[in-house]
């Protein structure tokens, strides 16, 4: 079968599997072990499929997922959510939408230190659902914003997703990193903007607005914050300053929100088993979407799609912007199938002489590639970020990703931006790195 085929057939399949109800990461073996049955010289499916779980669920790298959630349970459980929440409100007052901004801070925030994109969504929506549903928010818009916005952990540095791009395009990391920060607050301000529009639009939907405060009780307020404030800083200067890796700050951060809950007189027995519980809960859903999306990823690189697919973008010589558009196009379709850090493995040897020769430079292209792999996490079928929120919020599949679909195009304006715009993203490692 041609290539187009087993693509068509593989995506037909998956969908298949996940509209009649089947789990995720079964569907995920499933089109995996599918597509190991087109694979010439005969390579056992089921040898493949143990080593590929394994090896890549046995990274120290993933210890920090579990840490992080816990991190974001222990925190859920204690009055942290209502005293950040009380803290923020009176300074987001004035801006349409509100605390719906929240999700957008807390998300650029919480990036910059797990440099995971489940993890920051995962965290930030554990805490922000239940508020934001309590206050009367739009739950449609929240659901949409977190998965949007828990992108930004792959997008604001450090970030594993820039670390493999770095090493596969034989750059700079620390450049990458730079290069990564104002694209990071260019996204946030697109989110943020959409907010603020559509509660203009909507204003029937938008909560009472808060009572108003005086600058002194303002600050008082956020006095509520400073314990949070005080751990979000710990674990990023320890990472910023090279004290810890990233999983070693997820423990730390553990630490500190054992801290916390015992400072604010919440640390219960029963609290604890219940933060214990639901850690295990969303890890093991996690993981086990991981080891399915692995397996699939390594059935598609021994099908020879992807090369194929990109080998195909090069044998049209399109001019560069041109160029971008197509390979828009193709990772888009790519996100379908595969996970970020797949996506990138699977196709860097062959886009990367093709970039070089349009005349972009690879430091800029790693951003728009992270872009890319963002859109990823937001579009179904395989957006990851909508199976986290889909388990978390007990919503459908639909319901999520139609939710999620206004903020994977603010990102696909984001990729426009820094296209026209490439200064955006490379003004700071060039102040860095002067050539």
């Amino acid at each position: 079968m041609a290539m187009i085929e087993i693509s068509a057939l593989l995506l037909v399949l998956l969908a298949v599997l996940l509209a009649g109800g089947v789990w995720i990461a079964i569907s995920l073996m499933a089109c995996g072990w599918v597509a190991m049955q087109f694979v010439a010289g005969g390579i056992p499916a089921g040898s493949v499929l143990a080593t590929t779980i394994w090896g890549n669920s046995a990274s120290w790298t993933l210890a920090a997922l579990p840490l992080f959630i816990w991190m974001g349970e222990i925190l859920y459980r204690t009055r942290l959510s209502e005293e950040m929440f009380r803290g923020l409100a009176p300074w987001l007052n004035w801006l349409p939408g509100r605390l719906m901004h929240v999700n957008v801070l807390a998300c650029g925030i919480f990036g910059s230190v797990s440099g995971s994109s489940a993890a920051t969504c995962a965290t930030v929506a554990k805490i922000a659902l239940p508020e934001l549903k309590r206050r009367g928010y739009n739950e449609k818009l929240a659901l949409g914003s977190l998965a949007g916005a828990g992108t930004l952990g792959i997008l604001i540095p450090p970030s594993i997703t820039m670390v493999v791009y770095a090493v596969a395009a034989n750059v700079s990391i620390i450049q990458v990193f730079l290069a990564g920060f104002l694209p990071g607050l260019l996204v946030m301000a697109l989110y943020s903007g959409y907010i603020a529009v559509w509660h203009l639009l909507h204003p029937e939907q938008a909560p009472p607005a808060e009572p108003k405060m005086s600058l002194r009780e303002k600050l008082r307020e956020s006095a509520n914050l400073i314990p949070c404030m005080l751990l979000i800083a710990l674990v990023f200067l320890s990472l910023l300053l090279g004290w810890a890796t990233a999983t070693e700050c997820a423990a730390w951060g553990v630490l500190g929100s054992f801290g916390i809950a015992w400072w604010s007189g919440s640390l219960t027995k029963e609290a604890f088993w219940a933060s214990v519980m639901g850690t295990t809960r969303i890890t093991c859903m996690i993981m086990l979407i991981l080891a399915g999306a692995s397996f699939m990823s390594t059935s598609m690189a021994y099908t020879g799609i992807p090369a194929a697919l990109a080998a195909w973008v090069d044998s049209l010589h399109l001019s560069p912007y041109a160029l971008i558009a197509a390979l828009t196009v193709m990772y888009i379709l790519l996100g379908a199938a595969l996970d970020g850090i797949s996506m990138i493995v699977l196709t860097t040897a062959i886009v990367i002489p093709m970039i070089k020769a349009a005349g972009f430079d690879l430091v800029w292209f790693g951003i728009f590639l992270v872009l890319i792999v963002e859109m990823a996490e937001v579009s179904p079928p395989v957006g990851f970020n909508l199976f986290v929120l889909q388990t978390m919020s007990g919503k459908d599949s639909n319901t999520v990703a139609l939710a999620a679909l206004p903020f994977f195009f603010l990102l696909v304006a984001a990729v426009a931006i820094i296209t026209v715009f490439p200064q955006i993203v490379m003004v700071l490692p060039e102040l860095a790195f002067p050539k």
